[in-house]
């Protein structure tokens, strides 16, 4: 059984035991967070939600919360001698699938 879930913008695909990385969630190392927004549950039967399928969740523990590595950004202007350097790590959260209800 799988199902495709919607979180932090972006469309996943998961099966009990996963183990994926999503935008930052709130919630502590360990805690149980549940993802409302089923899209599809497929298997045996499959169920196409419109958008979202009814009474679907699917239940996922918490297994990090970090931050992704620094990307460097560089700004400038030609002949200005303006220059401006800085980085950005973007904080996510990495998730265990426990259960698909539906």
């Amino acid at each position: 059984m799988y199902a495709i879930v919607e979180t932090g913008g972006k469309q996943y695909r998961v099966q009990p035991g996963d183990e994926f990385t999503v935008e930052k969630l709130p919630g502590d190392v360990g805690s149980e967070v549940v993802l409302d927004r089923v899209l599809l549950i497929g298997g045996e039967e499959t169920k196409v939600g419109t958008p979202y399928v009814e009474g679907a969740k699917v239940k996922a523990k918490i297994v990090q919360q970090d931050k992704a590595r620094k990307i460097l950004v560089f700004r400038y202007k030609p002949k200005k001698n303006i220059r401006k350097r800085y980085g950005h790590r973007q904080p996510f959260t990495r998730l265990r699938v426990v259960a698909i209800e539906g």
